[in-house]
């Protein structure tokens, strides 16, 4: 029977989301104009709450489409207006350019990440020291790239292992054709390839621990950071250094944390390589190294000095991020040869969907500043005082970038903040101290689901999670031992008075300079 118009139009709508969301979107935007014409603050913080509602359910459809009907709408009803959208969107663009170009630069760098991760897990025998290097590499490397890219790669060398394995236990050769996803047409030895599944979720979630690690530290870890370092108007040195007094004890909690889930095999984790499956992967590495070209070599040499180059251009602040991320781009490429459009494209499709989010994000952000939505409980927390202030936002932020992205709730509070100094509610150096807050509150109790970090989501949305048996509920599951300790540590560190004592002391030494409100406001007059 042939569909009717209503049915099609639902059928289209939204995909292959299920019924009840494509019902409770278009509620949302049937419900707001007239909740906007009733009283313009409950209207602005219920788009606040259905916006975070597309986010918590990004598993059943992306957030960008949702979201951005909630956006346009928000403008069209006023809201908002255009001009003050644009205003977020130019004051953020360092972000913007960071996400297309830092992303789509180490895509270019991926076979050195590929053949470094490779070899730790063909040449180191022990679990305990694998877990360990993939959790310290990806927090390393997330310190200086973009989370997501790092996971990305480390997904990347994990689907290559799996359908190897696979493909070797299938009875077929290395260079044959196979499907690695079906798993009924082929004479696996079961407990094996299980137990291969448990080892490859360990490392992937190690790994995705450690992206939060390391992109807590630095200005280039994660998207909010970078918008929080341009509000505060710190370079990376500086980002690093204010940080320090939470982000280094976390840190080690966490590398200590990696060492006791696997030493006594609690949460998941624990599982160990099989024999046979080692030795499937280390005859696949011999023959890829044996493979190996001089031009193959000379692009790995190339990436690794480029790799130099960022981690130099970065810290020194020698440009724009985005624009040392450009530099990597065209480094990568001319030299190894990639001078065709169409392969450059493809380095952009990881970037470009998060970055059109994010540019809905901001436009959500300037429904809050011109609604004054955050401004009762941005008061409501400054009436505390001293460590208990940081404490409540850093309790804040966390709670909320649990269920919601992490980038959008650093950006909300960094924003009323920011407004707080300017109005000369707030010093300019209780300012700095909020924005160490916000910034960890914001990246680690995120760990708790997916819906808060974006390098977990995209874990759980790879091809690769249904292989490995990586649900939702077991991703919370192993991330909890990792979720109370890093909020735990970060919060201790907090409310003893050490990050208070360590910034005094960087002030002491000349390590950190004082800063002026004439800085913010000379900063908010250049947006």
């Amino acid at each position: 029977m042939p569909l009717t118009m209503s049915q099609a139009f639902i059928g289209n709508f939204l995909g292959n989301s299920p019924k009840w969301y494509k019902i409770a979107i278009l509620s949302f935007l049937v419900i707001n104009p007239i909740l906007f014409y009733i009283n313009p603050f409950v209207a602005g913080w219920v788009l606040v709450i259905e916006f975070i509602f597309t986010l918590a359910m990004a598993l059943k459809c992306y957030p960008l489409q949702p979201g951005g009907l909630l956006a346009i709408e928000a403008v069209l009803i006023g809201m908002t207006s255009p001009s003050m959208v644009l205003h977020e969107i130019e004051a953020n663009l360092e972000v913007l350019l960071l996400l297309v170009f830092m992303v789509a630069g180490i895509y270019f760098m991926k076979q050195l990440l590929l053949f470094g991760f490779t070899k730790m897990i063909t040449k180191v025998r022990s679990k305990l020291a694998v877990s360990l290097l993939f959790c310290g590499a990806s927090a390393f490397l997330s310190a200086f790239l973009d989370a997501l890219t790092v996971i990305a790669v480390i997904i990347a060398v994990a689907v290559g292992f799996y359908a190897i394995y696979h493909k070797v236990a299938s009875g077929k050769d290395f260079g044959a054709d196979h499907d690695h996803t079906n798993d009924g047409q082929q004479a696996l030895n079961t407990e094996e390839l299980e137990a291969f599944r448990g080892f490859l979720r360990n490392l992937l979630m190690h790994s995705g621990v450690g992206t939060a690690l390391g992109g807590v530290c630095t200005m280039v870890g994660e998207p909010q950071n970078l918008i929080i370092a341009a509000q505060a108007n710190w370079l990376f040195a500086e980002f690093f250094i204010r940080m320090s007094p939470v982000t280094i004890p976390v840190l080690f909690a966490g590398l200590t944390t990696c060492f006791l889930v696997e030493k006594f095999k609690i949460f998941g984790y624990g599982a160990e390589l099989p024999e046979s499956v080692r030795q499937i992967l280390c005859d696949y590495d011999a023959h890829e190294d044996a493979s190996r070209t001089n031009r193959d070599k000379v692009k790995l040499i190339v990436q690794a000095l480029v790799g130099i180059w960022l981690i130099v251009g970065l810290a020194l602040h020698l440009a724009s991020v985005g624009l040392i991320g450009l530099t990597v781009i065209i480094l990568c490429t001319a030299f190894n040869g990639i001078t065709d459009e169409h392969a450059l494209g493809k380095a952009f499709e990881e970037a470009l969907p998060f970055t059109a989010l994010l540019a809905v994000f901001f436009a959500v952000v300037a429904v809050i500043i011109d609604q004054k939505l955050f401004a009762p409980v941005i008061q409501w927390a400054l009436e505390f005082e001293g460590n208990m202030q940081l404490v409540i936002f850093f309790i804040a932020n966390g709670l909320l970038s649990m269920v919601s992205d992490n980038v959008f709730v650093g950006t909300v509070y960094i924003n009323e903040v920011k407004a707080a100094l300017l109005s000369g509610q707030i010093t300019r150096d209780q300012f700095d101290m909020l924005a160490v807050a916000i910034n960890t509150g914001t990246n680690l109790p995120s760990v708790a689901t997916p819906n808060g970090q974006a390098a977990f989501l995209f874990l759980l949305t790879s091809a690769l999670a249904p292989l490995i048996r990586l649900s939702y509920g077991r991703m919370v599951w192993m991330a909890l031992p990792y979720t109370i300790v890093l909020s735990v540590v970060g919060l201790l560190t907090i409310e003893t008075g050490f990050l208070t004592e360590m910034t005094h002391y960087f002030y002491e030494i000349g390590a950190l300079g004082h800063h002026t409100a004439a800085e913010a406001v000379s900063s908010a007059v250049g947006h």
